[in-house]
């Protein structure tokens, strides 16, 4: 399984295009020892020439222009992407849905609850319908491996699958509450685990923390691509002066008590990542003491054209 992050930012990338903050100001002036990034997009390739997205963020069409292998072939109109997997309605992860609307068949992965929030309340989602055969929508139960082939043919070994698990997180703001009191809220977040000929990639851009089934699924994973948006639970209050709190955004800060590094110290034999970083994030700067301490805690922090094999 080949793991390649076209994307490894929080909505708005980095530099976020109307912050003025230390970071977004330091990096256009290229004195932060850093890297741009857009938002997070992870495409994995089971099989040669084909490839599933993980989310499809606002910035997929220049994040698959950037990348041959996911060039189509030449004289064609063709995709090597066959599907695409979404861990919650969330915009920066559903957005780029309406990039690949062009008349491409495709197969979109998702619970019950997150095709109803897009399809019955954002009509927009319906262009996608135009293709002929139409995108097929494919229900992700929870906590129930499902077998996942990129094509007709079944190219991919049967020993490739995907597994859903219930982050515990909440529907997005732009469910309306008539819609909300219908839907199971364990459908909202998931995190997403795949195996391949034994080994297992678990990805959770988004980390409320609830709970401690991620857990066992991080430390049970060869590699797992992990919540990294902010540093300290009151980040963008210190930086912007308001704002909500980390986790009352759903997303487990990485330090302090009970953050993500100190609930995961004691992991081992695991690649650990973090992906969707947030444009405050002191860990951006690679020479900072946050960056130095993650790294001494084991931790790597995503990049765009990142690419690990499993």
């Amino acid at each position: 399984m080949r793991v390649k992050v076209l994307g490894s930012a929080a909505g708005g990338g980095f530099p976020q295009w109307n912050c003025g903050c230390s970071n977004c100001n330091r990096l256009r002036l290229r004195v932060l020892k850093g890297r741009a990034r857009t938002q997070a997009q992870v495409a994995i390739s089971p099989a040669p020439g084909k490839w599933l997205l993980l989310n499809a963020s606002l910035d997929l069409r220049q994040q698959i222009l950037e990348y041959p292998e996911l060039a189509p072939t030449e004289g064609t109109r063709s995709t090597p992407i066959s599907a695409i997997f979404l861990t919650s309605a969330d915009v920066d992860c559903v957005a780029g849905l309406l990039h690949l609307r062009e008349f491409q068949p495709l197969r979109i992965f998702a619970t019950a609850s997150v095709r109803r929030a897009l399809i019955e309340e954002n009509s927009i989602f319906r262009t996608l319908e135009r293709a002929n055969p139409p995108v097929r929508w494919e229900t992700l139960p929870l906590d129930k491996p499902v077998l996942v082939c990129p094509d007709a043919a079944g190219t991919t070994a049967e020993s490739f699958a995907c597994t859903a698990y219930s982050l515990d997180g909440s529907f997005p703001d732009y469910v309306t509450d008539a819609l909300r009191k219908k839907l199971p809220e364990e459908e909202a977040v998931i995190g997403l685990e795949y195996v391949h000929h034994g080994k297992r990639f678990f990805y959770a851009p988004s980390l409320p923390g609830r709970g401690n089934g991620w857990k066992r699924l991080a430390r049970e994973s060869k590699l797992a691509l992990l919540d990294g948006t902010f540093w300290t639970d009151d980040e963008l209050v210190r930086v912007r002066g308001n704002g909500k709190a980390a986790r009352e955004m759903g997303h487990l800060p990485l330090s302090g008590a009970n953050g993500l590094v100190e609930q995961m110290q004691d992991a081992r034999g695991m690649r650990r990542v973090l992906i969707h970083m947030n444009n405050t994030n002191p860990a951006l700067d690679e020479e900072s003491a946050a960056s130095r301490a993650l790294r001494d805690a084991g931790w790597e922090i995503a990049y765009d054209g990142m690419e690990i094999d499993l």
